[in-house]
């Protein structure tokens, strides 16, 4: 018939169309609803192997969608088909959704043409069971209540079973499952399962959306109009970028010795030093200074990039501190410095080569344990994708799609290192352009934000004159005093803001970003 098209229908065996016969998860269900549909409680389980449901309430559903089908609409964003645990409501509520979407009536009268065949129906008393079903529904107000119970138990259902599932893996032995990234699936598998039903976003009002505005505006406000977004600790780049904001993905790329550890650093570090807890303008406790952060470090060791920070901190070299060649009062304040960051909330992880899925996974417990305010990846290249893909641009695809599904489902900003190509050494102006990203396609279409680390002086040392020419080495003097201790964070691409570039000051023998001073600011002329 044509008013079947495009809906599924039930062979004789009732199978298809449906969840098959274990409802949702669970054992088929007793028919002892079969002659009136009033029976069941929340969390019953009877003869079916103690699964939580509640099938009076599938009834009083099911019912109130058959009398009314306005109804569907409030409840299709809780409940799906899958969460039913009698596979017949599955089947029922399948076939009315596929009708109501197509603005064609689900009644009983319309749904006996995809039923009468059906097995499980006939077990129920036939179609007759439909009109008993919309003649009971006694309470159709409540209609979105009876969906939450039927989802809440479903998901009671699932977590047996993951349950069953986490502990039947860990009772085999097996070489090429090692219990930690059992441990790692078990806790993506739970987090998953905690965030279903979280996706009722769709269509909202423009109050809703005015109202979310004016909460990010009157964060900026409350921090003295400057920043709705975590401070990076350098005002010129917050200017620019009006701060990291929550859910961005930022890339942060550069070629190497152009220093974008060391800035990705100094920025984790300076949110982390301003971190105060109180109550944010919108009620919620939280960070209203600062922040926590976590530090995906793949390169280099935790100790490394500790050691990073106490040079910033305590202002000794870092290869004193490499070599222990401190004079006593560099020790002094080497030591000063690390018992005054002992609180300090900068969370490392430095295990190498990391699939995105555990990179995620550890994101949340750390948001879930410390708090997360903002997280660095140092640096993208070298997260592994959760699966080899047929060419890197495609597993890089996968990583940065990862990364920004991570700032959204967090609400942070995730500042993300990448390499640049070898070509940018071609050219003559070796200042980074977007087409320099290593697999930029994604990159560059991923982020929110993408900046460059560039080091001009690095380029003018490298060009000392090789002969004793007084007339070059002079002029090659004043090119580097020009460019001594400067540097540049080139802005390619800001999803809600300018670009351009931003001059910094860079300190090398501390590793150290900071606010360049003008001369009109040093007392000097231009």
């Amino acid at each position: 018939m044509n008013d079947q098209a495009g809906l599924p229908s039930a062979g004789p065996d009732g199978g298809e169309g449906g969840a098959g016969r274990d409802g949702g998860g669970g054992h088929p269900p007793d028919r002892e609803h079969k002659a009136s549909p009033s029976s069941g409680g929340e969390g019953q389980a009877g003869e079916t192997g103690a699964l939580p449901h509640n099938i009076e309430a599938e009834q009083q559903l099911l019912g109130a969608i058959l009398t009314n089908n306005d109804l569907f609409d409030r409840v299709s964003n809780v409940v799906q088909p899958e969460h039913f645990f009698d596979p017949v409501h599955t089947r029922i509520f399948e076939i009315c959704a596929a009708r109501i979407q197509q603005n064609r009536p689900a009644t009983p009268v319309t749904l006996k043409t995809y039923l009468e065949r059906d097995e499980g129906l006939a077990e129920l008393g036939g179609p007759a069971y439909l009109a008993r079903l919309a003649g009971q529904a006694i309470a159709s107000f409540a209609a979105r209540d009876y969906a939450q119970i039927v989802y809440d138990l479903a998901i009671r259902r699932s977590l047996m079973a993951l349950g069953r599932e986490i502990s039947d893996k860990a009772a085999r032995v097996d070489v090429a499952s090692e219990p930690k990234e059992q441990i790692v699936e078990a806790e993506t598998a739970l987090y998953q399962l905690a965030g279903e039903g979280r996706t009722e976003t769709g269509f909202q009002s423009f109050l809703r959306a005015v109202t979310d505005a004016v909460h990010v505006a009157n964060a900026a406000y409350q921090r003295e109009g400057g920043l709705a977004g975590l401070s990076t600790g350098l005002a010129d780049l917050d200017r620019k970028l009006g701060g990291l904001h929550q859910s961005d993905l930022l890339i942060l790329a550069g070629r190497p010795s152009m220093g974008k550890t060391s800035l990705a650093t100094n920025i984790a570090f300076n949110i982390a030093r301003a971190y105060r807890k109180g109550v944010k303008p919108d009620g919620a406790e939280g960070a209203v200074s600062g922040g926590v952060v976590g530090f995906y470090s793949l390169e280099m060791s935790a100790e490394q990039l500790a050691a990073r920070v106490l040079s910033e901190a305590a202002e000794v070299p870092s290869e004193k501190i490499r070599r222990g060649d401190m004079s006593e009062e560099e020790f002094r304040r080497f030591v000063e410095a690390a018992k005054a960051l002992e609180s300090c909330p900068l969370y490392i992880d430095d295990t190498p080569a990391l699939p995105i899925g555990q990179l995620a996974a550890r994101a949340r417990r750390l948001k879930r344990t410390h708090g997360l305010d903002a997280l660095f990846v140092d640096y993208l290249q070298l997260v592994r994708p959760g699966s080899a893909k047929d060419s890197r641009v495609n597993e890089v695809s996968e990583i940065t799609q990862g990364l920004k599904a991570i700032a959204k489902e967090l609400d942070i900003p995730v500042v993300a290192l990448s390499q640049l190509s070898r070509q940018v050494e071609a050219r003559e102006d070796k200042r980074p352009q977007l087409s320099d990203l290593r697999e930029s396609g994604s990159i560059e279409q991923d982020a929110d934000v993408v900046m460059f680390v560039y080091r001009h002086e690095y380029y003018v040392e490298r060009e000392k004159p090789a002969d004793d020419n007084l007339e070059k080495i002079a002029e090659w003097q004043q090119r580097m005093e020009r460019a001594h201790g400067k540097a540049e964070v080139i802005i390619g691409k800001q999803r809600h803001g300018p670009i351009g570039t931003v001059e910094l000051s860079f300190e090398g023998q501390f590793t150290r970003f900071g606010n360049l001073v003008q001369p009109w600011q040093d007392g000097g002329g231009y």
